[in-house]
Formats: structure tokens, sequence, C-alpha cells
């Protein structure tokens, strides 16, 4: 009998939580497969058997707390895998879930879909079969961003809604949908439908560290504008260009990560963080972007983000983005950070405060680009500009600091020209 443990993550995680078991008990496994997944403050990874077998029990539920040694689930031995003539996958065991449809052949099954709670919800409100949803980079699971694609590519005008459920039958219905910690409660809402749905760990984790930072750090937040006609214009100019060299589209996070690590070595402090009574400021710069995920709010980190051109820059946060949205993000991915850049204006937001990455010492915040009105030499023109918005810790950054510092982002985005000879 093969033991399934909970592995080491990393130096800092010592608890996870049980998120989906992707076997079930007598379903055969190969070397390699992953079984279950987990979910840490951080990231979501599956642990994989390390050996032929047959799942024999769960010993841990969807949603227990684990740590690190802890036991999953145990492996038996005696199967043998047999290849079918039509598919290269395991034959599909007799039990039936969401996702197993029979087959037009001769009453053969085919492989269950995987996906999570909510993906199930969203092909449910839509009336698409997971079957029919293209996967990629998440070994045959639908993730959010696969059913993105799907709905866009087919150009879906109206969702397929589910037929209304009759009051009566509300409370029912919330409790049966699989894998959710979700519980409808008549009695709080007076009488009306009030769903209660626990959080995850990741959001709890969120949650502590953004109260953690206001409650130990002085922070502020100074705000300025830029006006981004020029920026615009080069990516305009050369845009297919840039593609064809680099492969990848010329987007606005490399302009603004550039001018950011211009104005770090022109403020050091802000690259900075307090232990104890000493100030550790940092001469390399590893920038977090932010990037907002099915399962909450994750900063991905770009290593040595000054030694990287235009081109490499783009394809960096474009690969961590697209790992953190498919729950490929490892520990390394997420550990460190020197400094952080947010982009609120992707889903509209016109002005806002960003708050601390623990334990860094500033963050800064992109908008949404918005033509109005400015006044240029006595004269109102229409302008492409953006607001700004820098929060800092005040307890190593002075006000003075902060306000140049923005400004001087501000000298390098409006004249980008400045950011090649930065270097």
């Amino acid at each position: 009998m093969t033991q399934i443990t909970v592995p080491e993550v990393g130096e800092s995680v010592t608890e996870a939580t049980v998120g989906e078991w992707l076997k079930k008990p007598g379903d055969p496994i190969k070397t390699g497969e992953p079984v279950v997944e987990l979910e840490t403050d951080k990231v979501n990874l599956e642990i994989t058997a390390t050996e032929d077998g047959t799942l024999q029990e769960i010993l841990k539920q969807t949603g227990e707390t684990v740590t690190v040694g802890d036991v999953l689930a145990t492996m038996g031995e005696g199967t043998t895998f047999q290849e079918s003539p039509k598919s290269s996958t395991p034959p599909a065991s007799t039990h039936t879930e969401k996702g197993v449809e029979d087959s037009p052949n001769e009453g053969a099954l085919i492989e269950p879909v995987r996906a999570t709670p909510s993906v199930r919800r969203l092909a449910d409100q839509e009336g698409i079969n997971l079957n029919e949803v293209p996967t990629q980079r998440n070994r045959g699971r639908v993730t959010a961003g696969d059913m993105e694609n799907f709905l866009q590519q087919s150009q879906r005008t109206e969702p397929i809604s589910p037929p209304p459920i009759p009051s009566s039958q509300i409370t029912s219905t919330i409790s049966e949908i699989p894998g959710e910690n979700a519980d409808m409660d008549m009695q709080e809402g007076g009488g009306r439908p009030v769903e209660r749905i626990r959080m995850s760990r990741r959001r709890l984790t969120i949650a502590n560290r953004l109260v953690s930072a206001q409650r130990h750090a002085a922070m502020l937040t100074t705000f300025n504008e830029v006006d981004m006609t020029k920026i615009l214009d080069i990516r305009h100019r050369r845009r297919e260009d840039f593609e064809k060299r680099h492969n990848i589209r010329l987007g606005f996070m490399s302009f603004f990560t550039k001018a950011s690590i211009a104005a770090l070595k022109a403020f050091p402090r802000l690259n900075a963080e307090i232990q104890g009574e000493d100030m550790l400021i940092k001469h390399y710069y590893d920038i977090g972007v932010a990037v907002s995920t099915e399962n909450g709010l994750v900063v991905p980190v770009v290593r040595n983000a000054d030694s990287l051109n235009f081109g490499e820059l783009e394809k960096a946060i474009a690969e961590l983005a697209v790992k953190a949205r498919d729950n490929k993000l490892s520990i390394a991915d997420l550990q460190g950070g020197t400094f952080t850049i947010t982009n609120g204006g992707i889903f509209g937001s016109l002005l806002s405060t960003p708050i601390l990455n623990a334990p860094q010492v500033a963050i800064l915040g992109m908008h949404k680009i918005e033509e109005r009105p400015v006044a240029i030499k006595g004269e109102a023109v229409i302008r492409p500009m953006m607001y700004l918005a820098l929060s800092y810790d005040h307890r190593i950054v002075d006000g003075s600091e902060a306000v140049r510092f923005l400004v001087r982002i501000k000298e390098l985005l409006e004249d980008p020209e400045t950011l090649l000879l930065e270097g």
C-alpha cells in the first residue's frame, strides 16, 4: 500500500486546504497522473501519483485543512492498465459524475471532464457541453480562460439560462452545488434568500494581509496624471514591427515597468523594506505585477526586470499572467519582489488607492486611459490621460520623495524616448 501525502511546498507554506479530488476510490491511476488539488495561500497545486495503482481510500475530504506530511489517501496495487483500441486514456470507471455522458459508440463512456464548480455552473448557465470546450496548458481540465475563449469564438449573443427554480426549492438546489461550501440561509435574510459561501484559503490570506498592511504601515497615497499621447503613438506606429520581431504585442506594462525602474534608481528608498530598526535598500529590481484570477489576486514577480528589453518584459509578464490564470504559478514565481505595479484600468477604474504589498514600501497604480480636456500653452485640448497613484510607507519614504518619484515616472512616460537613455 502506498500513501499519498502533502508535500513540502515552500518555506513559508505549512498548511493547505484540500480542493477537488480528481479521482475516486476504485479508480486506476498511472504514474504522474494528478489525483487531488491542494489550495495554499499562494498557489493551487496538483498532487500526482508516484506509481501505478488504484485509489483505495480518501482520508482527507474537500475543504479540510492539512499540513505537510499528512496522509491524503492510500493507493493499492494490482490494477492492470489496458489501452483502449480507440483511445490512449485509461478505461473509465463504472461510477457516474457530472460531465460523464453515454457515447453513441455501443454505450462506451466518455472520460469525465475536469472543471471547477464555478466553471461547471457557467457552462450550465450558457448551455455549453464541457466536452466541446478546447483546453490549453492544463492537462485537459477546463479553466475559466478556456470557457472565455470558447464563448468568444462561439459569438454567443444570449446566454441559455436554466429554467426558473420555484422559491420553495431554492434551499435544496443551492446545497446540491458540487464542491462548493455554500448554503442558503433563509433566516439571516429575514425570510429572503441569502447565500453563505466559505472563503477560500487564498481569499482569507489576501484579506488578512491587506488588513495587516494597513494596520502596520503608515500608508499614504499621492496622485498625478500622465498624458499618454506619445506612448499611444509609438504603439500605433511600431505595433506590427514589434510583434513580428518579438512575437508578442507591445503593451503598456513594459513602458510602466521601465519608467518605474528608472524612478527607483533615482529614489532607492522606494525599493526597500523595513527590518526591525533597519532599512534594507535593494539594488536589484524584481517587479511584481498584480494579476486578477478566478481565485483572487496574485502578484507574480518578474526577476531582474532592469536587464530585460521591452520585448522580454512583455513576454515575461504575459507568461506569468497565463500561469496565474491557469493555476500554474509556483511558489518561486511569487516570492520576493521589490516593487509592485497594479493596473485597475483594465477593469475600467478611473482612480483608486492601491494597498501596499508587504514587506514592500511602495506600489504604483495604473488606471483607465480617458480622453479629457487639458490646458496646454493656454489652450484647451483633448488628450488621452491616465491617473497614477503611488501608495507608500511614510515610515521610510518622505512625502516629498514620493511626490518626486511619481513626477519622475510621469516625465519618463510623457517623453518615452528617455526610457532608452535610462538603459
